[in-house]
């Protein structure tokens, strides 16, 4: 097979994020004018041109890559470096990413006598939406007004359209006068022998009135409220080390990425974009997915995610945006599309899976944390999604969940796979709405027994014990209602006609992290779930490859997404079922380790992992970095570890089951109840781990998952305290 190393998705471009900002820029660090390059403020592009000239001539960068998460540097030289005497002098390019952006030109001489430089500069900006910069198909168009203040040394584009207020302020500091003719600037660099020089461009985006600043001169690494989200995360996020070289590189890089991603928003400064380039906006499931799979990383993520999911509620009916009371928002953009209302996605709530999970990652949280002033401040959301379930979340009243659109700029599936094509019955044909998808009635089965114990703590026994019972009764009935005994999985969903829809698909994965699979039926699911048919080599694929409507490389109709890979671990781990959770994360890993830095996009395809195929291949219009995407290490190392959380008992609960292939792990700084701990895990000889924990003082008890089974289908017990640690 072909040694493949180094992958990368969108090879021809590079990503700098900070916040609402992202720099776009060709693999020389260059902004060309080619979609989709260029600087993003809000989803809106205000520098879509920067062309820099040194005496006429463009320098072309031999070196460039991105820094410091926010930052982007380059070199390109400027004459001929071999010849004598020496006339040597080489362009820096530094890039600082904050809500504006400053970039720095330095020229560095090695040149024996004084060198004096004419360098222009040409920007441009076109106010398109990322979306519209992303797909190259615009959507609203409007002129660019252009206005030079000599006396301010700046120069101002102004968007010329009555409906929208954007613009962008631009300005050239350098120690030599700054002009501004023929659409570009111009300043004559003056170097000394073996000296530097440096010019700083400053674009600071002008929206509604106010002016959203660069970067500082004295830059280093940021001052804005999304920096410092970065800052904190950085300082909080548990370290891994192993043997192990692939697993030690993608927590790394799971962490390191989700470290930059915060939007920096004031009800939740470190909750994350879903990711780049398309997703970055408030995402209401896919913030706290990402974030409740990292929790073995850290806390503060998730507790920041569910409290700025709980200032986006619906507050009215609104069929455009898909809105009703109490409905939790799926998604928020900032662009010009959506804020001219050509979509309705500046406040969209089209999704049903955010309602329930906020309810499973609240609960959550209270089993990382034991931090009941944030549940009680949060209860009352709570409160107001479970009465959205109730009231508008199963429309015909059959217990079930069943999602219906109302907006024409909506989507049609709002499910977990929310693209229009996703759900199909067995002959490949598109099921219409109303659809009560499989995987939303074991969200819901979670969200009760999350939120029970969530109401009985926070001194509600009673509305705790209501919701249990309607868990329970909710669990037999989609058993009944939803197990195909001739597939030995569960129907993909109940379509309109309340008959299931018989396609073998990934959703059986979630209902298994959910619980609400019986014990009996849990090893047929499973052994469905990783047949040749389902499970690629690098993962379970959303869609059986038997199944007419497969398309490898499409959204949801069998490629492999990395968060299902997390979640399914977690369910894996849950029942007990260890070679298979072994092949899944030996399988996502593999996939990690050939990927530049060990980044796993948004989706690869569903290609099988054989000698014809020596990579996994990638869904054509991926994210990379995704937030939930790095998410899945994370979860998927917890899954090894089978490690539950008991916060309020400060306890940990493990029953660490390591592969051959990774014959230890330690992780440093994980925290639960506020408690932090050290965990080593060895795997020894015969396959038996060993497990022992220094640090604050926490309870640390093996002991398998309540529903773990043996391969005959019993029930797996056994106890042992490995110790109390102080």
């Amino acid at each position: 097979m072909t040694r493949v190393r180094n992958l990368r998705v969108r090879p021809d471009l590079l990503y700098v994020a900070s916040g609402w900002s992202t720099l776009v820029t060709d693999v020389r660090c260059r902004v060309t004018g080619t979609d989709p390059q260029g600087f993003f403020a809000r989803n809106t592009r205000v520098l879509s041109v920067e062309q820099v000239t040194v005496d006429g001539r463009e320098p072309i960068p031999f070196s460039a890559a991105n820094v410091l998460g926010s930052s982007q540097l380059s070199y390109a030289a400027l004459g001929d470096g071999e010849e004598l005497p020496s006339r040597a002098a080489y362009l820096l390019t530094e890039r600082f990413v904050g809500a504006g952006l400053r970039t720095r030109l330095t020229v560095v001489s090695y040149a024996q006598q004084p060198l004096r430089l004419a360098l222009a500069i040409r920007v441009e900006a076109d106010f398109a939406d990322s979306v519209e910069a992303e797909t190259g198909r615009r959507l609203q168009t409007g002129d660019v007004g252009t206005d030079w203040d000599a006396a301010a040394q700046e120069l101002r584009l102004t968007y010329l359209r009555d409906d929208i207020d954007r613009a962008v302020a631009v300005a050239v500091r350098a120690d030599t006068p700054v002009r501004y003719a023929d659409g570009a600037f111009a300043v004559e660099v003056e170097v000394s022998p073996r000296g530097a020089a440096r010019v700083d461009l400053i674009v600071e985006p002008i929206f509604d009135g106010a002016r959203l600043p660069a970067p500082p001169a004295s830059f280093a690494g940021g001052t804005d409220a999304a920096a410092r989200a970065r800052g904190l995360l950085v300082s909080e996020f548990a370290g891994l080390t192993s043997s192990n070289f692939d697993v030690t590189a993608a927590w790394r890089n799971a962490v390191e990425e989700l470290a930059v991603l915060p939007l920096g928003e004031p009800a939740g400064p470190t909750a994350p974009m879903a990711g780049l380039p398309m997703y970055q906006e408030i995402f209401g499931r896919d913030t706290m997915t990402a974030s409740w799979q990292a929790l073995l990383a850290g806390p503060t993520m998730l507790a920041d995610s569910l409290r700025l999911n709980a200032q986006h509620l619906g507050q009215r009916f609104d069929d455009w945006r898909d809105e009703e009371p109490g409905k939790p928002l799926h998604e928020a953009r900032r662009g010009p599309v959506s804020v001219l209302g050509l979509d309705p996605y500046t406040a969209y709530y089209g999704d049903w899976s955010t309602a329930p999970d906020f309810l499973v990652f609240l609960g959550q949280y209270l089993a990382w944390t034991g931090d009941l002033d944030t549940v009680r401040d949060l209860l009352p959301t709570a409160r107001q999604a479970l009465n959205w379930i109730e009231r508008y979340g199963d429309p015909d009243g059959d217990g079930f969940l069943e999602y219906h659109h109302r907006s024409r700029g909506g989507l049609k599936n709002q499910g977990w796979k929310d693209s229009d094509t996703a759900i199909v019955d067995e002959d490949g044909q598109v099921v219409p709405n109303p659809i009560a998808t499989s995987e939303l009635q074991g969200y819901w089965y979670a969200a009760l027994r999350h939120a029970a114990v969530v109401f009985t703590v926070a001194g509600h026994p009673a509305r705790g014990a209501a919701l249990l019972a309607r868990a329970r009764a909710l669990r037999r009935r989609f058993h009944v209602a939803y197990w195909l005994p001739d597939r030995g999985c569960y129907a993909m969903a109940l379509g309109p006609d309340r008959r299931p829809v018989r396609s073998t698909n990934s959703n059986d994965g979630h209902l298994l992290t959910t619980g609400i699979v019986p014990a009996r039926a849990a090893a047929r699911v499973v052994d469905r779930l990783f047949a040749p048919d389902m499970f690629s080599g690098w993962g379970v694929r959303t869609l059986s490859a038997e199944h007419p409507a497969y398309n490898p490389f499409s959204y949801h109709r069998g490629s492999v997404w990395p968060v299902e890979a997390g979640t399914i671990g977690l369910g894996l781990a849950r029942y007990g079922c260890w070679e298979h959770l072994h092949r899944l994360a030996e399988g996502m890993f593999a996939a990690a380790a050939l990927f530049e830095e060990h980044r796993l996009p948004e989706a690869l395809s569903g290609l099988p992992r054989d000698a014809d195929h020596p990579h996994p291949g990638v869904y054509p219009n991926s994210c990379a970095p995704q937030a939930w995407s790095a998410s899945a290490i994370v979860a998927l190392v917890q899954a090894l570890l089978a490690l539950r959380p008991v916060a309020p008992l400060r306890t940990i609960i493990v029953d660490p089951h390591l592969p051959d292939w990774l014959p230890d792990l330690r992780l440093e700084g994980v925290q639960v109840g506020g408690a932090t701990v050290d965990l080593t895990v060895r795997r020894r000889r015969g396959g038996r781990t060993s497990i022992s924990a220094r640090g604050d003082r926490l309870a640390v008890i093996r002991r398998p998952p309540r529903q773990a089974v043996s391969r005959r289908g019993r029930r797996a017990w056994a106890v042992e305290r490995v110790g109390r640690h102080v």
